[in-house]
């Protein structure tokens, strides 16, 4: 069966957002181009490392003697973007993800594949359940210093760390025991 690629080149809108309250919350990487909205579920970690990995390619590429691709140090006003999700439908949930840099357009590449069914002896599912799919988005420099920026302040909006035991709290109360010295 062929890949269905969700691609895009150059999208007018790509976020991390949630959808549920802290502690229970499912992010989405959700890109628009035009009236195709594609939304994929990822893991609240994911999505963490995703923004501190485009940072670490961007600002590397600062260093480059005469920054010829003119990487913004910090996130561009006019890229700002703190709308809501539009009501994802999730395309599904991604596993592997790849991130790279395309010097040849200026743009950071984002691989996204779903999670793969294995069976006992970590072989994929043969069946058909699932259906082979993939997203492939490339992001100008802006656009990705904007991205990383809005899913860390996503990220940090969860649910408080204990300062006792280091793990989020609830909000209908938080049990910890101090470790034993």
């Amino acid at each position: 069966m062929p890949t269905r690629v969700y691609e895009f080149a150059w999208p007018d809108r790509v976020v991390i957002g949630t959808i549920g309250l802290p502690g229970a919350r499912t992010f989405y990487l959700q890109v628009r181009a035009g009236a195709e909205i594609v939304s994929i579920a990822l893991e609240k970690q994911q999505s963490a490392q995703l923004a501190e990995k485009i940072d670490e390619i961007l600002d590397q590429l600062i260093t480059i003697e005469g920054n010829p691709f003119s990487i913004p140090k910090s996130t561009p006003i006019e890229l700002v973007d703190n709308d809501p999700l539009e009501a994802p439908q999730e395309q599904f949930r991604a596993g592997a993800m790849t991130l790279d840099w395309d010097p040849t357009t200026a743009q950071i590449v984002v691989e996204a594949y779903p999670i793969t069914d294995v069976d006992a002896d970590g072989e994929p599912l043969e069946d058909g359940a699932n259906k082979a799919e993939m997203m492939l988005l490339r992001m100008p420099v802006g656009t990705a210093r904007a991205f990383a920026k809005r899913t860390r302040e996503i990220v940090d909006a969860g649910r408080p760390i204990c300062p006792i035991c280091g793990y989020p709290m609830d909000a209908d109360g938080h049990t910890c025991t101090l470790p034993e010295v």
